[in-house]
């Protein structure tokens, strides 16, 4: 009797307590649920064995990664129902330990036992990088390891997912029927200038990727750049676009710490999508790192995610699918706790730009490239991993549509003892158009 849908089904509502949204497929053919809706396809019973090892995120992401659940129809559909069912259902519903007092309940979770079997735990996908209960160190080496874990993944399989600006951030649309290469020029020309970019002048690039802020702040602004990476394929990529631009008396790419650099002072740096690497216990010393390397009047843009602030901050924890197979090591922090660590560094906060909604934008136009080359995205690197960056930057878009996360752009000076920061008095005058269109 194929019925391991059904079964499925009356679980997962049973213990959540109310209807289920999506509809299942099983791997034995049978399907259960509101009809045509977007499916949640259960391929192997292995994945029910996944989920009753570990319960939870961790989990359903073993489950995604190894290819024993999949979606078929619209992956932010059945991500958007699936969130509303599991994570947002409201606060006073009954937990899972005073569901699992009713009788049925029991009978139910005995009948998913029977359907996983044998009860064995399968083996946890290679993409994951980390175990729970890890501590995140933030040391050198492990912010190297981290690091590489995920720029190493291969920079073809980057150029296909991000295209030939070869930018790993948001960018910033002046409207959604701009291209992806057009965004994304207009956010590296943004922040050239809040920096105030001019010929002549020193730019750090921290965490510089492959070299897209260098090439355009040298191209464009003729400035001389510094730009440090942990990853060795990251600077093997901009080394070489850097010489085909003929640029290489103009910028330099170090595969570098932060924490290593020592030749300031610099006129200007740049820090976008690096900062969410540092971790809390670190932000300040690296807020006074920077601080350090940039000369009185210089200028800071910290191109950063931010996540909501909570209640009680000493609960908040990293998301387990993100550390184990996205950014190990990663933390997000309030935009409130940001400004107020580079503020104690020294700084003078002169400008935060909200731009939340461009990195959805920015999203969902990465995962609509990997979808229309998936299988030379999955020859590119593994089909886990392809698989990996599919689900993170769906649900991410979705993060950044219903304001669980947000990114943040905070423009900072070291500001001189006698209080000239060197800002025009409209410092908003960067949106205006240039004579040249860029």
């Amino acid at each position: 009797m194929q019925d391991a849908a059904l079964r499925l089904q009356n679980l997962a509502e049973q213990l959540v307590g109310t209807e289920l949204p999506v509809r299942i497929r099983a791997w034995d053919g049978s399907e259960a649920g509101p009809p045509g809706a977007p499916t949640l396809v259960v391929r192997h019973r292995r994945a029910l064995r996944r989920l009753l090892w570990k319960p939870g995120e961790l989990g359903l992401a073993r489950a995604w990664v190894a290819g024993d659940i999949d979606v078929d129809g619209d992956l932010y559909a059945v991500l958007d129902l699936l969130a509303e069912f599991i994570w947002e259902r409201s606060d006073d519903a009954p937990g899972l330990a005073e569901k699992l007092r009713d009788p049925q309940v029991r009978a139910a979770a005995r009948s998913l036992l029977a359907l996983a079997a044998p009860f064995v735990p399968p083996p946890v996908p290679r993409e994951e990088t980390r175990r729970p209960g890890r501590p995140h160190r933030h040391t050198k080496g492990s912010d190297k390891k981290a690091i590489s874990h995920h720029y190493d993944v291969g920079n073809d399989f980057y150029e296909l997912v991000l295209g030939p600006s070869m930018v790993y951030s948001c960018a910033y649309w002046e409207s959604p029927e701009s291209s992806l290469e057009d965004a994304q020029r207009d956010k590296l020309e943004l922040i050239a200038r809040k920096l105030g970019l001019k010929p002549g002048m020193r730019l750090l690039d921290v965490g510089c990727g492959w070299g897209s802020m260098a090439i355009h702040a040298a191209r464009e602004h003729g400035v001389r750049v510094i730009g440090v990476t942990l990853s060795q394929e990251q600077a093997a990529y901009a080394r070489k676009r850097i010489a085909q631009e003929g640029l290489t008396d103009r910028i330099e790419i170090r595969v570098q710490d932060y924490r290593d650099v020592r030749d300031g002072p610099y006129d200007a740096i740049s820090s976008i999508g690096m900062a969410e690497h540092v971790g809390a216990e670190r932000y300040l010393d690296y807020a006074n790192d920077l601080y350090a390397l940039l000369k009185p009047g210089g200028r800071l843009l910290n191109h950063q995610i931010a996540r909501r602030p909570q209640a009680d901050e000493t609960a908040y924890s990293v998301d387990e699918f993100i550390d184990a197979y996205v950014f190990p090591d990663g933390e997000l922090a309030p935009l409130g706790t940001t400004v107020g660590l580079l503020e104690r560094a020294g700084f003078e906060v002169r400008d935060v730009e909200s731009i939340r909604e461009h990195y959805a934008l920015t999203l969902r136009h990465w995962v609509s490239r990997l979808e229309q080359r998936w299988q030379d995205g999955v020859r590119l690197t593994t089909p886990g991993r392809a698989r990996v960056w599919r689900l993170y930057m769906a649900a991410s878009a979705l993060a950044f549509e219903s304001n669980r996360i947000g990114v943040n752009q905070v423009l900072a000076v070291r500001t001189p003892e006698r209080g000239g920061s060197g800002m025009p008095l409209r410092s908003r005058t960067w949106r205006e158009s240039s004579p040249s269109g860029v």
